[in-house]
């Protein structure tokens, strides 16, 4: 389940966020996209605009993932100007998004932006809200807002925010019925199996024991897959 899937992942890192309500707000500052400010030059005469954003990311150390829906050319010389501005100067000259998550930098089209009605019960805003913040989910660029209604709140952003909102949300939900049963929590259930993905590093945990760890070149964002042995 998906629920199970992101739980471990996101718990480890919200286990403190009552502390952080207690404390009062904390500024939605999003993960830190750290770039130099000298200029930054670059000249191309006819080059896809996918390719120049990896070069992009490569020129900084940056991994960068470019949506398949990123398309263009640029054509004539760029202005030496600091990263960050060149960065922006793509995202308006192409209608586009980014959205760093700490590790990755993900780049999509505007187009493939999503909105979304969540349903937080049991889980208050203030609670959500302050988890994002803590784990660096929230940008100010992006809309994570109460909507009308029951316990709703209307997320927008780019799908790899999007994600991230609904992950945080699944995790929490999780550890508040962990926190009403936690007896069946205290173990994985007999005959599981727990995949954690670090980067391109993943462990298999079979029964709440490490089997086996390996490296891919596939690229796997930090998360957990659990699933019952023989199930698919």
């Amino acid at each position: 389940m998906l629920i199970r899937s992101t739980t471990v992942y996101i718990l480890r890192r919200v286990l403190h966020v009552g502390v952080f309500v207690y404390l009062g707000s904390v500024s939605a500052l999003g993960a830190s996209l750290s770039l130099p400010s000298a200029p930054y030059s670059y000249t191309v005469l006819d080059q896809d605009l996918s390719a120049a954003l990896q070069e992009f990311g490569n020129n900084h150390n940056i991994r960068v993932n470019v949506s398949a829906e990123v398309k263009g050319r640029i054509r004539g010389r760029m202005p030496d100007q600091p990263p960050r501005e060149f960065l922006e100067r793509l995202t308006n000259l192409y209608n586009l998004q980014w959205y760093y998550d700490g590790l990755v930098l993900y780049i999509s089209a505007a187009q493939e932006a999503q909105s979304r009605l969540i349903v937080l019960n049991p889980i208050s805003f203030d609670a959500f809200r302050t988890a994002l913040d803590v784990l660096n989910i929230s940008d100010e660029r992006y809309i994570v807002k109460p909507a009308p209604g029951d316990g709703l709140v209307l997320a927008s952003g780019p799908p790899r925010f999007i994600a991230l909102v609904d992950q945080t949300l699944k995790g929490l939900v999780a550890e508040a019925q962990a926190r009403r049963n936690p007896t069946a929590a205290e173990k994985p259930p007999l005959g599981s199996v727990l995949m954690l993905f670090r980067g391109s590093s993943s462990t298999v945990i079979r029964d709440g024991r490490p089997e086996s760890h390996y490296s891919s070149e596939a690229q796997h964002q930090d998360g957990i897959a659990r699933e019952a042995a023989g199930q698919k």
